[in-house]
């Protein structure tokens, strides 16, 4: 073979893949109707997340009143409060064990 058809085969087995790949892409971004949480998801939200979320609650609780009296005067306090303390507080305790969004769920 010469050196042109070389390179052209490796322009079509290129283009071939990309082709392959974009067919491929709607059924990896499908997701199912029942978005209820695994096992596995529990589990790890149980012993890696809520501790963590724990922590970032804690620590932005000390930021917001370290930095209370600089938001008072430029009127942010609740938006400050909202952001460093209420924000991950509730995706610490207001969240069912294994759901990506905060927020209470009642499934009757």
């Amino acid at each position: 073979m010469t050196l042109d058809k070389i390179k052209n085969v490796r322009i079509l087995r290129a283009l071939a893949l990309m082709a392959a790949l974009l067919v491929c892409q709607p059924s990896l971004a499908y997701e199912t109707a029942d978005n209820s949480p695994t096992g596995i998801a529990m589990a790890t939200d149980l012993l890696v997340a809520r501790p963590v979320l724990l922590v970032t609650t804690a620590v932005g609780s000390v930021i917001w009143l370290v930095a209370l009296p600089f938001s008072a005067l430029g009127g942010n306090v609740k938006e400050s409060g909202q952001q460093l303390v209420v924000g991950p507080a509730k995706a610490t305790f207001m969240r069912c064990l294994g759901c990506e969004m905060s927020g209470y769920q009642y499934n009757p």
